[in-house]
């Protein structure tokens, strides 16, 4: 049955807020789990929508999965029983397509299905098709892609895009592939990281991490262990905007923070500070909450690029925030050409924001927020956005399609709740 979130505004959040693992982290983690026949245990793993999926995804290839308590996953892919992904499990996630490099590295062959996700326009495959093909892997396309090889080998590659699922899928063919390979503008971001440190730990052999050229040399076998997956930096800054659109206090533990810097340079610019105490975030109350103007009293203009600069992900959760900032502001997304079309349902919550095409979008603030009965998550990230705009407006705002937000965030109203929100689950009502 479909779920929505009910939740009354205008509460300010106080108190203390651990963040879950990196979804994009573990979504890749757990595929690489494949590139062992030992066991590979994952701590910190978010039990949210997605990983769901993505362990199912790999009990179907004959993998033994244990899920442990305190977000511990155990998986002994020891024999790899079946080459084809399940249609309607890989039609549920985009992480899906992370399985190509693992399996042909292991195996040599996988059938997969084009990949689901998030609705926030075009996400191209050519960037992994043409990595996987130069390492050597033959890929034909007839409603599935159907990949095999004789054996990869290694090459030096130039990614046509910085793309973050690409660079991953390249690195984990690459590890067990002969030789040495080299990708050039490959992708930074955290989630990379964590991913090459895990593969280096099992035995593989990544140079020049967290730059954008990666050099592996390839290994005969990689072994199993015990790694941590990180913060989710995402959900940090998420509940940092959650906390100054309400005008709230609250602390963030285990927030990897060394990951926050380019954040933190933009928020500023929206009137927003924080403080590292450690490895947690602190948000005080009394958040400036001014749009900073650029030099010559010119409108700012925050725009979404590759890391380590700021991550498309979070423009969402930056535009929401700027409804509640004192001056005008324009936000340039030019990855993706949906990922403004959310803003009508703030327009119709009392934000002024206009839409100048789909890339471009200008806000103008503080704008008081109003409820409103309805509104539906047409993505993660928009969702949480969504809902941050309902905790800080006067009245009840109803919440739909909340399976998106929890495909990203996990325990998402209990979380809100322990922090002072009135929020509430409960089933669609029918008709």
């Amino acid at each position: 049955m479909p779920e929505q979130f009910v939740i009354e505004g205008n509460h300010r959040l106080e108190g203390e807020v651990t963040v879950s693992g990196n979804k994009n982290a573990a979504l890749k983690m757990l595929p690489a789990c494949l590139l062992t026949d030992e066991p590979v245990t994952l701590t910190n793993v978010p039990d949210i929508a997605d990983v769901r999926v993505t362990l199912d995804l790999l009990r179907s290839l004959g993998a033994e999965v244990e899920v442990l308590e305190g977000n511990w996953v155990r998986v002994h892919a020891k024999e790899i029983t079946r080459h084809a992904l399940d249609r309607e499990l890989s039609q549920r996630t985009r992480a899906s397509i992370v399985f190509a490099g693992p399996m042909l590295a292991r195996t040599g062959q996988l059938e997969l299905p084009p990949p689901g996700g998030d609705v926030i326009g075009r996400r191209r495959l050519d960037t992994h098709v043409l990595a996987l093909q130069s390492l050597g892997a033959q890929v034909d396309f007839n409603g599935s892609f159907k990949m095999h090889t004789p054996g990869l080998r290694g090459a030096d590659i130039l990614l046509d895009e910085a793309s973050v699922t690409a660079t991953e899928n390249t690195l984990m063919a690459a590890v067990l592939a002969e030789g040495t390979t080299v990708i050039r503008n490959a992708a930074s971001e955290p989630h990379v990281q964590n991913l090459c440190h895990m593969l280096n730990a099992m035995g593989a052999q990544i140079s020049g991490i967290s730059t954008n050229c990666l050099t592996i040399q390839g290994v005969e076998r990689l072994s199993g262990g015990e790694f941590r997956v990180e913060a989710d930096y995402l959900e940090v800054i998420s509940y940092v905007g959650a906390t100054v659109v309400t005008g709230g206090e609250v602390r963030i533990r285990q927030a990897d923070p060394q990951y926050l810097h380019m954040a933190a340079l933009v928020f500023r610019r929206l009137g927003v500070v924080w403080e590292v105490d450690g490895n947690d975030l602190v948000v005080p109350r009394g958040q400036p909450l001014a749009i900073q103007r650029d030099l010559g009293n010119q409108i700012p203009e925050i725009k979404a690029q590759p890391w380590p600069a700021f991550p498309s992900d979070l423009m969402s959760i930056a535009v929401t925030v700027a409804t509640q900032s004192a001056g005008t502001v324009l936000f340039h997304e030019w990855m993706y050409n949906s990922r403004f079309f959310f803003t009508d349902k703030l327009v119709s919550m009392g934000a002024r924001i206009f839409l100048c095409d789909p890339h471009r979008a200008v806000v103008h603030g503080p704008t008081v927020l109003h409820a409103v009965p309805n509104i539906t998550s047409p993505d993660i990230r928009a969702g949480m956005a969504l809902l941050l705009a309902a905790l800080c407006a006067r009245g009840t705002t109803t919440i739909r399609n909340i399976g998106q937000i929890d495909r990203g965030y996990e325990r998402v109203e209990e979380k809100l709740r322990g922090l002072g929100a009135v929020i509430r689950r409960e089933l669609v009502p029918l008709g």
